[in-house]
C-alpha cells in the first residue's frame, strides 16, 4: 500500500480518500480509481459522492470521458494526512528505530506513474 499502513490492518475512511487522492493526482477513470485504491463499485460511488462534494475531487470531461482529479484542497488534504501519519510513525517507532540489522528500513512504492518513499516494508 503506497501511503504506509500494514497490509494485514484494516483501511480506515481517511486512509482510503488519501488512496483516492493519491489515485486521482493526475486525473483517473472511475474504473482506475476502483481498481488502484481496490475498492467495489458501490464503495467508489459513495467515496466519490463524498470527496466531490467535499471539494477534495473534481471532474474533468474530455470527449465523452469523464475523469476525476485531486483538487488543491484535497492535495492539502494529502499532503496533511501524510504529515500526521509521519508524525505518528515517528512516535511509535522511537524505540525500535535501531534493530540491529543494518535496514534503514526505506523503501520506494511505485503507485501507476507516482514513487512514493515509504520507512518499513508496509509501515
Amino acid at each position: 500500500m503506497s501511503v504506509g499502513d500494514n497490509l494485514h490492518k484494516r483501511r480506515d475512511h481517511m486512509f482510503i480518500m488519501a488512496e483516492i487522492l493519491e489515485v486521482t493526482i493526475d486525473g483517473a477513470l472511475k474504473t482506475q480509481v476502483m481498481y488502484r485504491a481496490n475498492l467495489s463499485f458501490a464503495q467508489l460511488n459513495e467515496y466519490l459522492k463524498l470527496m466531490l462534494d467535499l471539494k477534495l475531487l473534481e471532474t474533468v470531461k474530455n470527449s465523452e470521458r469523464t475523469f476525476y482529479k485531486t483538487t488543491s484542497k484535497g492535495v492539502r488534504y494529502l499532503q496533511s494526512y501524510r504529515e500526521l501519519r509521519d508524525l505518528l510513525k515517528k512516535e511509535r517507532s522511537g524505540n525500535d528505530s535501531n534493530n540491529g540489522n543494518g535496514n534503514n528500513g526505506v523503501y520506494l512504492v511505485k503507485r501507476g506513474s507516482q514513487v512514493i518513499c515509504n520507512k518499513g516494508p508496509f509501515y
